[in-house]
């Protein structure tokens, strides 16, 4: 019997309404832009659609501009993984930005990969006024 054939799509990226991460409702796009503003309640980011990965391992990465966190420390890129549950999967990779806004303007690159496969790469760009 002939193995399915995984495909994925970089569906939609940009802006997005807020996303309750407990939630399996993805957030809404509001706007396909690689350019954002800053502002208080922004999300975004971007969806994969993933066919025929079921059980398969998704990790992911955003990198951002450098910023501190609580400790004083420069805050590492975004890590993490996700198993695949269904046969027809949508994905959202994606962040919010929190004060002081400054430290977090620039480039964000979001990545995503399949088993090891680089399957995603966006760069957003986040800009204050």
């Amino acid at each position: 019997m002939a193995k399915k054939k995984i495909t994925h799509e970089l569906y939609s990226y940009g802006i997005y309404s807020h996303w309750e991460r407990q939630s399996k409702a993805l957030p809404k796009l509001l706007e396909i832009t690689n350019n954002i503003k800053i502002q208080d309640d922004i999300e975004f980011g971007y969806v994969l659609k993933i066919k025929g990965a079921k059980g398969k391992k998704l990790e992911y990465k955003i990198e951002h501009p450098p910023f501190k966190n609580e400790h004083g420390q420069i805050e590492p890129a975004f890590k993490g993984e996700y198993f695949i549950n269904s046969n027809d999967y949508e994905f959202f990779l994606g962040d919010t930005v929190w004060q002081p806004y400054q430290d977090k303007a620039g480039d964000w690159i979001l990545s995503t990969w399949l088993d090891g496969e680089l399957i995603a790469y966006k760069k957003l760009i986040l800009y204050l006024d």
